[in-house]
């Protein structure tokens, strides 16, 4: 095995490794700034596929939003917001804490409330295209 190794790298010369080492270092600048989400400016809460609540994430407030099951308590805080309490069985938007990063989205299916974060650059993934 590294009679092998030894003979292909061998045949490399030093533009070769320029060239691989330049393809990483744009494939980790890419990483950094396409999937990073900017920092959020504000808050969209909707109930029953309407908007209930636009808000600016720069005080602390609490936001009741009644739906089919009651009332989501949405928490809001200079920067980040998160659903603090819900009445749905399973609690999966409550358990995914602190939305920090524009575009994340946190949803209470059985109550039909969403949280959504705003901002000027957005993170995407699979489930916004």
């Amino acid at each position: 095995m590294k009679r092998k190794l030894g003979d292909w790298w061998a045949l490399l010369r030093p533009g070769d490794v320029l060239v691989v080492l330049a393809g990483l270092a744009v494939c980790g600048l890419a990483v950094r700034s396409l999937w990073q989400g900017g920092a959020p400016d504000g808050a969209v809460v909707r109930a029953g596929g309407r908007v209930v609540a636009e808000v600016d994430l720069g005080r602390e407030r609490l936001i009741e939003v009644p739906g089919p099951l009651g009332v989501t308590v949405i928490e809001i805080q200079p920067g980040r917001a998160r659903v603090a309490s819900d009445p749905g069985p399973r609690q999966y938007c409550v358990r995914q804490g602190w939305l920090t990063q524009a575009g994340a989205v946190a949803i209470c299916a059985p109550n039909e409330v969403s949280l959504s974060l705003t901002g000027r650059s957005a993170n995407y993934d699979s489930l916004n295209y």
